[in-house]
């Protein structure tokens, strides 16, 4: 497998990004502060391992002072009108939308990400503030009469007050528009914490947040080494009432019992293992480009990847054979370069997680079909990898991949690959593909997860409400469903 050069392309086509321009200071009260002598953050290019720039390593001091500026702006910006509230979120959509290139490109230098990919990911990430935009000034309350006659039933939808919200590397615009954008719809006000891996992108639409008209406070912005602490200085605070996170299941559980200290509202958006199942009948081409969607976005670095891929015995040799061909002629590369279909992960680490997985499968049994091994040369890369006749204890089939790799294992009823599909513990996402519609509902209603793409390879969707079942999380993100995780419903009994 040849890998591309992992250095910046030189095009013209490529906008004149300084990384160092996302690095500009912690963002809190509307300043940029970044403390004289303080230790900086170092945030790694994943093609090269060089660094890109640093940013400010925030401190127990520094989120008390967030949480200080987020409760100074909440009464102003909770009685804003929900019209002018509108208008701001649809001038950070039209902003993002302008700039596209500039930050998908930064995306791709920090994450790594392959430029198609990043483009997608800023298009995905706009639109949950053009999406918001029309939920805030449709946040209805109610007004009925009791059963009883005795009263008028007034309930109203109040903004839950000052918002932590913490984002993961994975995909770093919109994991947090789609926290922003509907906590400011309601008429909250927010602190981001997002992933020290890749918080160029953070601190970059912090400013284009600015610049659309959010009023200083609304939006904070800090980045730490020591998240524990920080985070529960912040929790610990009388005035924060809401934490919205995304990332592992394991920090979930950990933040869900900071939380309950403080009896918070939690919203948790937790790890996946998500199961694909084609069908006999399906329509191969359409199994194989769904499969490669729902495997290989951002390169299988997404909670909804397609992590156990299970095929039907009649359907399941074609069906390993073209995904083999169309996985080994994918281009790695450096996420900035327009070519590269697979980029690096993300750290060594990730690219050794990967590798004891691989080497786990194949030695309980499993066949290399094509890639399992890590090339030379720098960057943290992985090829895009099949295995074949993954077996059910094969420690893959029970961890996130989190990687270009497609476990792919045999069922022969419907009934065995329900069964499949739902041993697990988690409940996020799945992927059913069959050309018989009511079996493909019959399946989708069975398996137990939050989420299902049927005969295609992409559940997300700003107008959808996004979140899973059993420990893939709590809450739904997205749709009608995302500005109600921000508002408290009062109830107000009268007579008339």
């Amino acid at each position: 497998m040849n890998i591309a050069t992992p250095t910046l392309p030189a095009s013209s086509a490529l906008p004149a990004i300084d990384p160092a321009a996302g690095a500009r200071g912690l963002y809190i009260g509307g300043h940029w502060v970044r403390p004289a002598g303080r230790q900086s953050i170092p945030v790694v290019d994943p093609s090269s391992g060089a660094v890109l720039a640093d940013v400010p390593d925030a401190t127990i001091e520094d989120a008390k002072a967030a949480v200080d500026a987020a409760a100074a702006a909440a009464r102003g910006w909770r009685a804003t009108p929900p019209r002018r509230r509108s208008e701001i979120l649809s001038r950070c959509f039209e902003l993002m939308t302008a700039r596209t290139e500039e930050l998908a490109h930064l995306i791709s230098l920090e994450n790594g990400k392959a430029l198609r990919d990043a483009r997608g990911e800023v298009a995905y990430a706009a639109e949950f503030f053009r999406w918001n935009a029309e939920e805030a000034v449709r946040i209805r309350g109610e007004f009925t009469l009791s059963p009883t006659g005795a009263n008028h039933i007034v309930v109203d939808y109040e903004p839950i007050g000052i918002c932590v919200l913490i984002t993961p590397w994975n995909f770093p615009a919109a994991m947090a528009t789609r926290k922003i954008a509907p906590a400011l719809a309601a008429g909250c006000t927010v602190v981001l914490k997002p992933a020290s891996e890749t918080p160029l992108t953070a601190y970059a639409l912090a400013a284009l947040y600015e610049e659309a008209g959010v009023p200083p406070g609304v939006v904070n912005v800090l980045t730490t080494t020591t998240p524990g602490p920080v985070t529960a200085a912040m929790l610990a605070d009388p005035r924060v009432r809401k934490l919205s996170f995304t990332g592992s299941t394991q920090i979930g559980r950990v933040l869900l019992a900071e939380a309950a200290r403080h009896v918070l509202s939690c919203s948790m958006e937790l790890g996946g293992n998500a199961p694909l199942i084609v069908f006999d009948d399906a329509d191969l081409d359409v199994a194989v480009e769904g499969a490669m969607l729902a495997k290989m976005r951002n390169a299988g670095e997404a909670c909804t990847a397609a992590n156990r891929i299970y095929a039907q015995a009649g359907i399941y040799d074609r069906f390993a054979e073209a995904l083999t061909a169309r996985m080994s002629a994918l281009k790695v590369g450096p996420g900035t370069d327009a070519s590269t279909e697979c980029g690096p992960m993300i750290t060594p680490a990730a690219v050794g997680k990967i590798e004891r997985l691989v080497d786990d499968a194949v030695s309980r049994g499993a066949t290399l079909l094509c890639g399992g091994r890590r090339p030379e040369g720098a960057g943290f890369f992985y090829p895009p990898t099949v295995l074949s006749k993954v077996p059910h204890d094969a420690a893959m089939a029970h961890e996130e991949i989190f990687g270009p790799v497609a476990a792919l294992a045999r069922f022969e009823t419907e009934d065995e690959a329900v069964a499949f599909a739902n041993a697990t513990e988690y409940g996020l996402a799945a992927y059913v593909f069959t050309q018989d519609l009511a079996r493909g509902l019959r399946v989708a209603r069975r398996i137990d997860t939050g989420m299902v793409g049927l005969n295609r390879g992409l559940v997300s969707d700003p107008a959808a409400p996004f979140g899973g079942t059993k420990q893939s999380g709590l809450g739904r993100e997205g749709g009608a469903h995302g500005v109600l995780e921000f508002l408290e419903a009062k109830y107000i009994a009268t007579r008339l």
